[in-house]
């Protein structure tokens, strides 16, 4: 796939056309329907970058977005550390098909023999099986993250390394602390040097004290059809999860950093932060992801990977408490859209409306959409008989626990609930989706699952690894059946 700039192959011959009056009313009139409160919206088409903003930052104060804004990106944040490391490695610091412990000799998980293989392309890829959610608030000091993998010699695997992919935040801030060993630097540090002064990104910081020099979105929290409440606190994660998504930036800073892979590595000004073969290796197709839909088909190093209607691009999702963040990217068309909220349970379906609208309208590529028709009947002919028996059971992975029963006769689905387990026991109200059969193969089962009416559709899927050993792929997370 080339990174540098070329004829955008899906759409018209004429350059796309942003109007920018347009888009603000969709973006305020999709605010307003979802009950949002504040969202940034930046798009980078026909070689500009245009930034909307609607809405209020905080409900309880009534200050307005803006585009100069700051929103918590949460996990987009592991597409700048993924950034760091390829970095590092085409400098020939570090070797991406190195064990971890080569480079940290102390690193561990609960697993010893599984501790010593696991290598940082596994870590960037996820890969490595580690599981993905262990938070441990290690403080604020510059040692947070060497606390952080510390404490990581605890943390079971949800698979074997290799075996499958699993997204995992606890193996990205391994990466974090790998950064910092190469280099010398905090984390915190090595971002604004090695990209965010050279791309210049004047609005992405990753520290409290830093955001407060700007407007920043304060995250809300709430139902979908539901005026959400703010949070407690303005960001309830950790200095240690930085690595994995402890970013703030505004969304055209965010448009900025994916514009460095549209650009083939360079910024703006000529200057080169990432080598064209660096570029080519992080949106290189890495790992198959089990659900194919989540984020992409694939996985590279750092961004999952789609293609639609032949055209290939990258993106991640973010969430911390009560924000939400987007970023999609086309690289042949020239296009990137990033939408950051400050929450709202409907802002799934806020950016998935927006997204299929820009990509048609913009990059001339039709977004593709996943689940049964609106109105489709829970028992429908048209899609696969399934036999629920394989499926039902509990599936558990550390700190969390996924209960798949059948429903009553004539109902047509499967029933999951969702709920803390270990640690997080009681930690949340269980979850419940319900599942209707998409497709079936004798690989993997596909499900459409949705809590309600309201709810967009979410791909899970059912499948097994070589060993025979089963698992359900369930918000790019693999967990193994347990009972």
């Amino acid at each position: 796939m080339s990174q540098s700039p070329r004829p955008n192959q899906h759409a018209a011959t004429t350059p796309p056309v942003f109007d920018p009056a347009r888009w603000q009313a969709r973006l305020d009139e999709l605010l307003a329907v979802h009950h949002i409160p504040g969202a940034a919206l930046a798009v980078l088409a026909g070689d500009e970058i245009h930034e909307l903003a609607g809405g209020i930052l905080h409900t309880g104060t009534g200050v307005r977005a803006t585009t100069d804004s700051v929103f918590q990106i949460g996990s987009i944040s592991k597409g700048y550390t993924a950034a760091l490391v390829v970095l590092l490695a085409d400098a020939g610091k570090l070797d991406l098909d190195a064990p971890v412990v080569d480079v940290l000799p102390d690193f561990a998980v609960a697993d010893p023999a599984a501790g010593g293989t696991i290598t940082v392309r596994q870590l960037l890829n996820h890969t490595s099986g580690i599981e993905g959610d262990f938070v441990s608030d290690t403080g604020r000091g510059d040692d947070c993250l060497a606390r952080y993998v510390g404490g990581v010699g605890n943390v079971g695997l949800t698979n074997p390394p290799g075996a499958t992919m699993s997204y995992s935040s606890t193996a990205y801030n391994v990466l974090g602390r790998i950064v910092e060993v190469v280099t010398g630097l905090t984390w915190d540090e090595a971002l604004k040097e090695m990209l965010c002064e050279p791309l210049g990104l004047a609005h992405t910081m990753t520290l409290p004290e830093e955001v407060l020099r700007f407007r920043a979105a304060m995250g809300h929290m709430g139902e979908p059809g539901e005026d959400p409440v703010p949070t407690p606190l303005w960001n309830m994660l950790p200095r240690s999860a930085g690595p994995y998504g402890g970013i703030s930036a505004t969304a055209a800073d965010v448009v900025r950093f994916a514009r460095l892979f549209i650009d083939g590595g360079t910024a703006r000004d000529g200057t080169r932060v990432l080598s064209a073969g660096a570029v080519r290796a992080m949106l290189a197709r890495e790992a198959e992801m089990p659900d194919q839909w989540f984020l992409g088909a694939h996985w590279g190093l750092g961004w999952g990977l789609f293609e639609w209607d032949g055209a290939r691009g990258f993106g991640h999702d973010g969430s911390t408490f009560g924000q939400l963040a987007y970023l999609r990217a086309i690289p042949e068309a020239g296009f990137a859209v990033a939408l950051l909220t400050n929450g709202g349970g409907a802002a799934p379906k806020v950016f998935e409306t927006l997204c299929r609208e820009l990509t048609a309208e913009l990059a001339g590529v039709t977004m593709p959409g996943f689940g049964p028709p609106a109105g489709a009947p829970a028992v429908d002919p048209a899609r696969p008989a399934v036999d629920p028996a394989p499926f039902v059971g509990g599936y558990r992975r550390e700190g969390f626990l996924m209960t798949v029963t059948d429903r009553p006769a004539g109902e047509g689905v499967l029933r999951v609930k969702y709920e803390g387990a270990d640690g997080l026991k009681d930690s949340f109200e269980p979850l419940f989706w319900n599942l209707v059969p998409v497709s079936d193969t004798p690989s993997k089962t596909v499900f459409a699952g949705r809590r309600n009416e309201k709810d967009a559709w979410i791909p899970v899927v059912f499948y097994a690894l070589a060993d025979g050993s089963r698992y359900v792929h369930f918000g790019a997370r693999a967990t193994a059946k347990s009972a």
